[in-house]
């Protein structure tokens, strides 16, 4: 797969990034089949097959369970030639999700990522959101901490993990990325990439195989149907599909080549 522009960010990403929930989280998941966390020489071997078809961009947050220690032991040597997407504000323990999106939590949780990780920068540092994104993007304090990690070097992008129209424009105004949710089968937040069209602002997708309903989406090639469909929009740079499955991975990336080229 071609390398592309990530909006105006200038981090140059394969259309299709590994997500990486699964890497380190299999509780309070919301996939159709339950799974056990693979162990790191597996983890290894399946990154280099992702990096060899082609893929560059990697999705973590510390709400992942162990999945940011895991990603900064499996890419020494090799931290330049992947692009992070990490995030801050929910966290996960106890098997419940918490949230926090306070200035000085967002300063802790990127020092903590970048520990975790293993590297001093991350590529794009998002807001994840627990829903409520108008109230969390109007705190103009929090804003400007995101952008002093943008002049202190720790994050080249920054940007929101959105739940609402209203929030993945507001985004898309303040900041410069969103991650937003659309597929064949959930549209409502198409504004958002119609929005990121029409600015030329960062714009990944979540939720484009819906979590893993694969039969839900339609088509003779339900995956195929469904990454033609989200990949065909014009404010799409990329998405984000989570798998530790080898042949899914091998599919999903058959898959976004075909409808990036058809």
């Amino acid at each position: 797969m071609d390398k592309r522009q990530l909006g105006q960010t200038g981090l140059d990403i394969s259309p299709l990034g590994l997500g990486t929930v699964k890497f380190g989280r299999n509780e309070g998941v919301k996939y159709p089949q339950g799974f056990d966390i693979p162990d790191e020489e597996f983890l290894h071997d399946f990154m280099a097959r992702a990096k060899a078809l082609g893929i560059n961009m990697l999705d973590t947050a510390p709400a992942y369970g162990q999945s940011e220690e895991r990603l900064g032991r499996l890419l020494a040597g090799q931290r330049e030639d992947w692009v992070i997407i990490g995030k801050a504000g929910e966290e996960f323990e106890g098997g419940q999700p918490s949230y926090n999106f306070t200035p000085d939590h967002f300063k802790r949780s990127l020092e903590r990522s970048l520990e975790r990780l293993n590297t001093d920068y991350i590529d794009a540092l998002l807001i994840h959101s627990d829903g409520r994104d108008m109230e969390i993007l109007s705190d103009n304090a929090l804003i400007e901490t995101l952008y002093e990690f943008k002049e202190q070097g720790l994050v080249k992008a920054i940007g929101a993990s959105t739940k609402t129209i209203e929030g993945g424009i507001m985004a898309l105004e303040l900041l410069d990325i969103v991650m937003a949710s659309y597929n064949p089968v959930y549209t409502d937040e198409k504004p958002v990439l119609d929005y990121a069209a029409k600015t030329g602002k960062g714009l990944l997708l979540k939720k484009a195989l819906a979590s893993g309903h694969i039969d839900d989406l339609g088509g003779d090639d339900p995956v195929e149907h469904a990454m033609r469909f989200a990949l065909g929009h014009a404010g799409v740079n990329g998405l984000i599909v989570g798998t530790i499955n080898p042949e899914h991975l091998e599919q999903n990336v058959k898959a976004a080549s075909k409808a990036i080229t058809s």
